[in-house]
């Protein structure tokens, strides 16, 4: 294998708040905080908003999604202003 080729893969651990649930993987991804594990050593955390623990396909509940939210943010990011609605008029 080719040296300073491939990212630094090392052991992260994903944690899920909303769950109270983590898991110790292997990844590239990086982080400056810091957890300590069961197993005694410190690794990197990175927060997730949703996880296997949390997703409402695994859980069986449904949640609500702001998606209003979501296109309003999508149109101020690429310019896109709301359509006004159909009058009577028009037709």
């Amino acid at each position: 294998m080719k040296k300073d080729l491939h990212p630094d893969y090392h052991p992260v651990v994903f944690r899920d708040a909303s769950a109270d649930f983590a898991f110790l993987t292997r990844s590239t991804a990086t982080s400056t905080k810091t957890v300590e594990w069961s197993d005694g050593n410190t690794y990197p955390v990175i927060d997730v908003e949703i996880s296997s623990a949390s997703h409402p396909f695994y859980t069986g509940t449904a949640r609500v999604v702001d998606t209003a939210g979501r296109v309003e943010k999508f149109r101020r990011r690429y310019g896109r202003p709301a359509e006004p609605p159909a009058s009577e008029e028009s037709r």
